[in-house]
């Protein structure tokens, strides 16, 4: 114990990251948890795009998406929803599957899409680097 006590002493401000970013982690996992939007697979996510006509939105930045995205997803980048929300209004009936990079950017957005009325919201868990994984093609055009 008087090790533990002299390591956190003597390595404050690793110790105070260490906290920081399990506070941050734990937060993360927290809302994720209760926000009631579903997690798909990436296979799901593709289902749901066959079977139901599902839409899917990146919400990467610009050159993020022009690198690479799923076949007909729509870009909207997190820092202009509320400037584009307007382009997928007509689908608020329709299942919507948000992705980025890792799944980290799109709580806020599936959040702002339930409250405006979108009623049928999901994300891929994992976004695009679980879809990736998944040997699932992706397009840059």
């Amino acid at each position: 114990m008087q090790q533990l006590m002299e390591f956190v002493s003597n390595h404050a401000l690793i110790v105070a990251a260490f906290f920081a970013v399990l506070g941050m982690l734990i937060y993360t996992e927290y809302v994720r948890f209760f926000s009631g939007i579903p997690n798909l697979s990436p296979h799901a996510a593709t289902q749901l795009l066959n079977d139901n006509g599902a839409i899917f939105v990146d919400v990467r930045d610009e050159k993020e998406y022009k690198a690479g995205h799923i076949k007909g997803a729509r870009s909207i980048p997190v820092s202009q929803l509320n400037k584009h929300i307007h382009e997928i209004e007509k689908y608020k009936e329709t299942d919507v599957v948000v992705y980025c990079d890792n799944g980290m950017r799109t709580s806020r957005v599936t959040g702002k899409l339930k409250k405006q009325g979108f009623t049928k919201v999901s994300t891929i868990a994992g976004g695009l680097k679980n879809w990736e994984k998944a040997n699932l093609p992706l397009v840059n055009k």
